[in-house]
């Protein structure tokens, strides 16, 4: 049950306050001084304070008022507080409106106003603690990813990501097969590095071979090697991608267009460790964890004939799903950011534009796009003109003064602020997020999720 704390000299506010929340299912507390209510804060939880402005007979002044009201907010940022007075000092309700206080009501008051205000607050409430919980959890699964495994310089911010990862360290270390999905240019070699990293054969060799990029009569050849005269052009023996990795581990990538003949011989590998070159015939016996990585349907491929089922089972022991881009957006900004040169800062205008970008050739377009933007931009500041993206599906016209050397304050999707805006916001309020979304003319929820978007993280 959600719990209001009235902070009121008059014993009779109180009472009435409590009877009113009472029919509401809420638990009221009364305190009669500001230290008394100090003290309450301190043992119970509290989800809303109501506070008088005046404690002292025959005072109106509302000094008192504003010092409680300072002091909640100094050892309580976050907690909504609604303040009550039968003197209403207009000036001082606005200051401390701006200040973060959640509303000002006169006595008498209103129930319906008032319930409707709590009752908002309260649900509020509720949703920003569990945002700052589950902001708080994610947090701490970063620090313990970053700490007990070697990522291998990866940026990332999406929690969609961080799931990726959990489950790639937490498979390194099996002598498993793994099987890696995803679009193509989303990363997955990447997150097979990863898993070789931290895999019991960290210290051997990664080998990699993409499938889709040699003519199907060479692959065999490439995968298991080949003696001199096995094939036209073979003038001496060579040897495979399996024989390299001895000891490591082999990434196949695009292991969708390995051809049959290929699918059949390594199947047997995965099988028995045993294979034998082109034009041999003596078999070689090798120890090599195998990553595969496809951004093909194989289900669909096994219904066609396309591909082996049994293989697919050996490969698919573990799968890791890598979303594109676009469905993990919070990585979109620190990707961009680190792949320009330390002297080089993204625009707020070029981050709405990257955010709103589809990247359908996920990660490697985005590489492209900064490469290209670093050398176009003019100063430091890359802009979203210098990011060549086309515009976003319904998004505005430029107007005059919106362009490159315009200013684009307060512009974007929906007009609302940016960036720059909020963090500067953040800023000014000592990180008190109530603070900064009065000042931008939000909701703290709004904020909240603009914040989320964006990637901008509350202070601890």
């Amino acid at each position: 049950m959600p719990t209001v704390l009235i902070i009121d000299d008059n014993a009779a506010v109180g009472l009435a306050l409590d009877v009113l929340f009472s029919l509401h299912d809420i638990a009221a507390l009364h305190a009669a001084s500001p230290d008394e209510g100090l003290a309450l804060l301190e043992r119970e939880d509290v989800d809303l304070v109501i506070q008088d402005m005046n404690f002292t007979a025959d005072t109106t002044s509302g000094e008192e008022g504003v010092a409680l009201f300072r002091a909640i907010r100094a050892r309580h940022p976050d907690l909504p507080v609604i303040l009550l007075t039968a003197w209403t000092h207009l000036d001082a309700a606005v200051d401390l409106i701006k200040a973060g206080a959640a509303d000002y009501l006169p006595k008498p008051w209103n129930d319906e106003r008032l319930l409707s205000t709590v009752t908002n607050l309260i649900e509020l409430g509720q949703a920003n603690r569990a945002l700052n919980r589950r902001l708080r959890q994610e947090r701490r699964a970063r620090r313990e990813l970053e700490q007990g495994f070697d990522l291998r310089g990866l940026v990332w911010a999406d929690p969609a990501t961080e799931r990726v990862l959990h489950l790639a360290c937490q498979v390194a270390r099996a002598d498993v097969p793994v099987l890696i999905t995803g679009p193509n240019g989303s990363g997955k070699e990447r997150i097979a590095e990863i898993i070789q990293a931290n895999s019991a054969v960290a210290n051997g060799p990664f080998v990699v071979l993409n499938c889709g990029a040699l003519p199907s009569e060479l692959i065999e050849a490439e995968l298991f090697g080949a003696e001199a005269g096995a094939y036209t052009g073979a003038i001496r023996a060579r040897e495979g991608k399996f024989e390299a990795a001895d000891g490591g581990t082999l990434f196949l990538d695009e292991i969708g267009n390995l051809p049959p003949a290929g699918q059949m011989k390594l199947l047997r590998v995965l099988e028995t460790g045993r294979f034998e070159r082109l034009g041999a015939n003596r078999e070689r016996q090798v120890k090599v964890r195998v990553i595969s990585a496809t951004n093909a349907d194989l289900h669909a491929m096994i219904r066609s004939g396309g591909f082996r089922e049994d293989l697919f089972y050996r490969l698919n022991v573990i799968e890791l799903k890598l979303p594109a881009l676009a469905a993990r957006p919070g990585d979109i900004l620190p990707l961009a950011q680190a792949l320009l040169a330390p002297d080089k800062t993204l625009h707020a205008d070029a981050e709405r534009a990257l955010l709103a970008h589809a990247w359908p050739g996920n990660v490697r377009e985005l590489k492209n796009v900064m490469a290209r933007a670093g050398l176009l931009a003019q100063g430091a500041v890359i802009r979203a003109a210098d990011l060549g993206l086309p515009p976003a599906a319904g998004a505005a016209p430029a107007t005059a003064g919106s362009g490159a050397g315009g200013s684009t304050a307060g512009a974007g999707l929906d007009a609302e602020p940016d960036r720059e805006a909020i963090a500067a916001a953040l800023a000014r309020a000592g990180g008190v997020v109530a603070q900064a979304a009065a000042e931008l003319g939000l909701s703290r929820q709004a904020l909240y999720r603009r914040m989320e978007r964006l990637g901008i993280a509350r202070a601890a």
